[in-house]
């Protein structure tokens, strides 16, 4: 990630604590588990060269 963008996430109570103990199991932050989870259900960002018009 070269820029970073901070946000409030609000969750349901139950959803923080599964989320919080998959970031366990797997030894990551909180915040490195979601950002894990978000690439994972909407893949990578493009790399720069696959998004210039052709």
């Amino acid at each position: 990630m070269d820029e970073e963008k901070r946000i409030t996430l609000r969750l349901p109570a139950d959803l923080h604590e599964r989320i919080v103990e998959r970031a366990r199991i797997d030894r990551r932050s909180l915040n490195s588990e979601i950002v894990h989870l978000l690439e994972v259900a909407i893949g990578p960002a493009p790399q720069e060269s696959d998004s210039s018009p052709a």
